[in-house]
């Protein structure tokens, strides 16, 4: 039996409004997830106590100039692999499965042939779900950026990924907050008296009405993420690095975002309501996370690989 609900805090999506343009709390996340990883590998740099052992010897990974540089290569990683990824693994690969996608498919993926620019976006705001980004997605953009950038620059890729998993859990942090802010990804019903019924009075130019999950208590599944991807990852990569010292084996760190992004993920899909029915009980975020223990396996290996003498 439902006893009570918490309110959803009624937050306008758009940050700032000037004139025609519109600057949203979604698109600060990005911004500030990529502007506060870029400071803090460049502190890290300059730690020098951090490097000063082997394999490092007082050298570190990289310069801040390339940082700087690979941090524009990282930003559009996120943005092609983020778009690109919902396309494949929701709009081809779930709605594929499952052709009504829980009502969110609206004719994919055959749709794709039709209109090949709701490959980029949905530009008639009658259907949100579909201007999505998937996080696997970026991901796997910003891997594909960091490998092509190490490799023309001549650094080792290992170590720099290293740098960048132990500063992505700030931009998984502020990503999910706008999640929560936009009223998407929510949860599902609930009993519990920190269930909140998603309702607010700028939900209807996006959804179409007020209360796009229904009257009916939620999981504020986002804030789990948040707190379990954002915070407590970050927790424990920065003890990884600086007090565990795991760097010293370039990919170890690495390999520890992954697993522990994927055990939570898979752990709050439990309580977030999945797009649609995937294979049995598992959702797509399900499926994706296995895929991210698998990575954290080969990274693992790489890591711990015998160094030729």
């Amino acid at each position: 039996m439902i006893l009570a609900a918490l309110p959803f805090p009624a937050i306008d999506p758009v940050l700032l409004r000037l004139g025609p343009i519109s600057l949203h709390w979604y698109a600060m996340a990005y911004v500030g997830g990529l502007v506060l990883a870029w400071i803090g590998i460049v502190w890290t740099l300059r730690r020098k106590s951090l490097w000063a052992a082997p394999p490092f010897n007082g050298k570190p990974p990289a310069t801040e100039d390339d940082i700087g540089d690979l941090v524009a290569w990282a930003t559009l990683g996120v943005i092609i692999g983020g778009r690109l990824g919902w396309d494949l693994f929701y709009g081809i690969i779930l709605c594929g499965v499952t052709p009504d996608g829980g009502g969110a498919c609206h004719g994919l993926p055959g749709d794709f042939l039709v209109r090949p620019w709701r490959l980029i976006a949905e530009w008639n705001g009658l259907v949100p779900q579909l201007r999505g980004m998937s996080f696997h997605g970026g991901l796997i953009g910003v891997m594909a950026a960091v490998w092509l950038f190490c490799r023309k620059r001549k650094l080792n890729l290992l170590a720099v990924a290293d740098l960048i998993a132990v500063f992505t859990p700030i931009g998984l942090f502020f990503g999910r907050l706008a999640n929560f802010v936009n009223g998407e990804l929510w949860g599902r019903v609930t009993d519990a008296s920190w269930g909140m019924i998603f309702c607010s009075p700028y939900f209807p130019p996006v959804y179409g009405n007020a209360c796009p999950a229904g009257l009916l208590p939620r999981h504020p599944s986002q804030l789990y993420e948040a707190a379990l991807e954002g915070i407590v990852l970050f927790v424990i990569l920065q003890l990884g690095l600086r007090d565990w010292h795991l760097h010293r084996r370039p990919g170890l760190l690495a390999a520890l975002f992954f697993f522990g992004y994927g055990l939570f993920r898979f752990a709050v899909e439990f309580f977030r309501e999945p797009d649609a029915p995937f294979i049995g009980f598992l959702t797509m975020g399900m499926a994706l996370s296995l895929l991210t223990w698998v990575a954290a396996a080969l990274l693992l290996r790489a890591a711990l690989a015998p160094k030729a003498a």
